[in-house]
């Protein structure tokens, strides 16, 4: 049955080579009812326009021994051959008869795209390795054209190999979630396959089981590990209205979670669709390599020409050996391990990056943060914690300081203000019953403060424009607030109209790991850190000489703080943002690399951001700064080694000693110590 004229994405198994993926494109553009297809080689899957069936494109999809029979057979014949070689001799009919056999049947396929590519001057990796194998079989040397043909199907063989082992880190995260989920419908429990749990269901998690859907807790307690979302392995407390996500673990308790979300826009999807569109995506050093392939492939084929004809025509060289070593050259020259040496190192990085809390939005972005050289921070949600706290409370009578402090929250209980829930949060904690005093004629003075009557006595909290010169004076109580102040705490008095009866201050605090972290970066050289700030610059600069950040600018508005990166990009190029991908926005958008923080949160951070930190801290943005510099690191070595082995062999066409065998290993040699190479980057920590 025909599916219905829409854009549908199915995932591909036993890409080899962009090839490979490009037969398959064309071959399913091919099937009737198909108006457009699209290969993603990097993520392994293909969108198809139109009406099709899975039945059709696994038809245009070659089996694996439909692709390798031809290869299979014509190994036979050259275990054969080299039996008569060894019986008969090498110049037996029987032994060439065999060879012959096994270069037709297994390069027949190689043969007709090579030509066919050399007709249309496109010179192709098949069209290479055509002349080498026909040029081979010309001057009588059976053996090793046959062999070419084997070795340049392990090449492919191994081109598949390294992408399908990249993408592993990807396929662990779509295995994560299980498939189905214990719900509760009519006071009934059962397993629902999760593509039929809709949203608003009751989902049962017990101790030990992971997570099928995101949602929201409604009932029990537990401590879940997030470390598939966030990358951090340490349990986060859950309890009643806290948000849980797929694919994670709940470790102690049952919890009864509310479902939020359909299966296809869980967090855990949401991250699996990123990252397999940013593995498909081409980054700058790729798009250099694939322009770099289009002229150095042309430049082998002219190289090998002028070898075979130079020298029998102006030097009396024979002609026989110089084809030789003409054919050798373009064995040598095949980019094959040129073309890989970046896919592969891209595609291991994202997925690692993926698998430890960061979501990297493609290889350009990947590539940037390599080169970055100073990265600014948003201050509240990033560098602190958000979550204002109260640090300290000093009475100056002899009234306990817990009975101010009831009168303070219950004032405070009537107010909107966002320092309110400070105060009581910490009258929560500490047991102060506030909600047992009356309050008689509130009032909030906007600019200044709350006032209300207690048992006859009008109280205040706030600034000091509450209060009369008088009352403010020169004591040790107005000495400890502008203590305060330059601690970058927000500071309030507490009082009547005849007197101040304490001071009470506020403060964000500062989260445990950003010392650190900027310690971090400044060891890996990033040369400058700014933090960017629309909080008082005191309270900016109090906070910002905490953490160690080189520079710091407070009362900013946010056309200011796009202000600042534009000034930063001018002085230092390559800058990055970080902020929580809401409020920071424009400065994210104006950065060289917009990083958001929490992303397993808040869907505006996955998608506004080019780099996402899953967890809600910065303690993976040195990792993610690490793994870029090594990604670099390895495709420079990649590219390096790639033409360094091809140049060492062309070499040896001086004193003539080039080989095909020569050839054949340093080009298979070249392919697997590149691929080995970047996949090292999926162990980076």
């Amino acid at each position: 049955m025909s599916e219905k004229m829409t854009e549908k994405t199915y995932r591909i198994e036993g890409l080899s080579c962009t090839n490979c993926a490009g037969k398959f494109e064309k071959n399913v553009k091919q099937l009737p009812g198909v108006t457009s297809a699209t290969v993603n080689f990097g993520a392994s899957k293909i969108s198809v326009e139109g009406q099709t069936t899975i039945e059709e494109l696994e038809e245009a999809k070659e089996s694996f021994i439909k692709r390798n029979i031809a290869l299979i057979i014509s190994l036979g014949f050259i275990l054969v051959a080299v039996i008569s070689q060894l019986s008969l001799g090498e110049d037996h009919l029987l032994t060439k008869a065999l060879y012959i056999l096994a270069i037709i049947i297994g390069g027949f396929d190689l043969f007709k795209e090579g030509f066919s590519d050399l007709i249309k001057l496109d010179f192709s990796m098949e069209s290479l390795m055509t002349i080498a194998i026909i040029g081979a079989a010309f001057i009588g040397e059976w053996a090793e054209g046959s062999i070419v043909v084997i070795l340049f199907a392990i090449s492919e063989a191994l081109e598949r190999f390294s992408m399908d082992k990249a993408r592993q880190s990807i396929r662990s995260l779509m295995d994560i979630a299980p498939k189905e989920a214990l719900i509760r419908r009519n006071n009934v429990e059962q397993l629902v396959s999760v593509d039929k749990i809709d949203i608003d269901d009751i989902m049962i998690i017990k101790p030990g089981q992971k997570i099928a859907m995101d949602g929201l807790v409604i009932n029990g307690h537990s401590s879940v590990n997030q470390a598939a979302i966030t990358g951090e392995s340490v349990p986060v407390e859950k309890q009643l209205d806290d948000e849980v996500f797929a694919g994670t673990l709940n470790e102690e308790g049952v919890l009864e979670v509310k479902v939020t979300k359909k299966v296809t826009d869980t967090t855990i999807a949401k991250i699996i669709h990123l990252v397999e569109e940013a593995q498909g995506e081409r980054a700058p050093a790729q798009a250099f390599v694939d322009k770099f392939a289009k002229y150095y492939t042309p430049f082998i084929i002219i190289m090998a020409l002028l070898i075979v004809v130079v020298p029998p025509l102006f030097f009396g060289g024979d002609w026989n050996k110089w084809l030789y070593q003409g054919l050798s050259i373009l064995v040598v020259g095949c980019p094959c391990s040129l073309v890989i040496s970046t896919p592969v190192s891209i595609v291991s990085a994202i997925g690692n990056a993926a698998k430890n809390g960061v979501l990297v939005k493609g290889g350009v972005y990947l590539e940037e943060i390599g080169h970055l050289r100073a990265i600014a921070f948003d201050k509240t949600g990033t560098l602190t914690k958000g979550k204002p706290v109260v640090t300290d409370f000093i009475a100056t009578s002899s009234e306990t300081d817990i009975n101010y402090l009831s009168i303070i929250s219950s004032l405070e209980s009537l107010s909107q203000h966002p320092l309110a829930s400070a105060i009581l949060n910490e009258a929560d904690k500490t047991n102060v019953d506030y909600k047992s005093i009356q309050i008689e004629d509130f009032q909030s003075i906007t600019g200044k403060g709350l006032t209300g009557i207690h048992q006859n006595i009008r109280y205040y909290i706030g600034s000091p424009k509450l209060f009369s010169a008088s009352v403010i004076e020169e004591t040790a109580v107005k000495v400890q607030y502008r203590q305060f102040q330059e601690q970058g705490k927000t500071a309030m008095y507490f009082g009547t109209d005849e007197q101040i009866l304490g001071v009470i201050a506020v403060a964000d605090e500062v989260r445990d790991s950003s010392a650190a972290v900027i310690s971090e970066l400044h060891k890996l050289s990033i040369e400058h850190t700014i933090m960017l700030t629309g909080d008082n610059t005191k309270t900016a600069e109090s906070i910002g000489k905490q953490l160690g950040v080189t520079e710091i600018k407070g009362d900013l508005m946010p056309q200011e703080k796009l202000d600042s990166i534009k000034a930063l990009r001018t002085t230092y190029n390559k800058v990055a943002m970080v902020g929580d991908g809401i409020n920071d926005a424009p400065a994210l958008a104006a950065s060289t690399v917009g990083i958001a923080m929490g992303g397993a949160g808040t869907d505006t951070a996955l998608e506004t951001a080019d780099v996402a930190l899953m967890g809600d801290d910065l303690q993976k943005l040195p990792f993610i700064v690490r793994l870029s510099r090594q990604t670099l690191k390895v495709i420079k070595q990649n590219i390096t080694f790639s033409l360094g082995i091809k140049l060492l062999a062309l070499l040896l066409v001086i004193p003539g000693w080039l080989t095909l065998w020569i050839a054949i290993v340093a080009d298979m040699g070249a392919t697997l110590l590149v691929t080995l190479n970047g996949l090292r980057l999926m162990k980076v920590k």
